[in-house]
């Protein structure tokens, strides 16, 4: 995997809250990156599974609302752990929309996070599961909530990034409201 100076990926930005008091004082709750892990994955909702219309984008926007999308969670889950002074990017998926190539692709937002001892970084999903998705917790053996199959043009994007690529942050920037039309518009590829 392609990365940044590993320092990028404890900084905060725009997007990834990690300075914000109530991200701070989140991350003071857990003891592991298991535990803020399973925090965003089943605490925080995913906004397609639950309908909503607004789009937050931001940590800390996420963490307000209660939802986010896939990118606006992994950008949750990288604000906490960064807190937590755990090393941790953003990296993309491209999907399926449906079960066949004519419904197009979506891109899929989810994290690495950089294991010091073993010096390697660990990809999780923090999605959120449901019936047909088991992403779990794991800094031995990826078990994130979609495989990739490159015989229908799926991609696991290999670089890791400290903040959401431009597409990401155009997307949200047209897309603070109105699911029917986010869900024509969510990015199918990084370029």
């Amino acid at each position: 995997m392609l990365v940044h100076p590993l320092s990028s990926y404890r900084e905060p930005n725009i997007w990834i809250n990690t300075d914000a008091p109530e991200i701070q004082i989140l991350a003071r709750n857990f003891l592991s990156s298991n535990q803020a892990y399973l925090y965003v994955r089943d605490r925080i909702h995913h906004s397609f599974d639950i309908n909503a219309t607004e789009a937050p984008s931001t940590a800390l926007e996420v963490l307000v609302a209660g939802h986010g999308l896939c990118f606006a969670k992994s950008n949750l889950l990288a604000a906490i752990l960064r807190a937590m002074g755990v090393p941790t990017g953003l990296v993309y998926q491209r999907l399926l929309l449906g079960d066949s190539v004519v419904d197009g692709y979506c891109l899929h937002g989810l994290n690495a996070i950089y294991d010091e001892e073993q010096d390697r970084w660990i990809r999780v999903d923090a999605r959120g599961n449901k019936p047909g998705i088991n992403a779990q917790f794991s800094m031995t053996t990826e078990k994130l909530a979609f495989q990739v199959r490159p015989e229908l043009g799926e991609v696991d994007y290999d670089f890791i990034y400290a903040e959401p690529p431009q597409i990401i942050q155009d997307f949200y920037r047209t897309n603070q409201s109105q699911k029917p039309v986010m869900c024509r518009t969510i990015p199918s590829e990084l370029g």
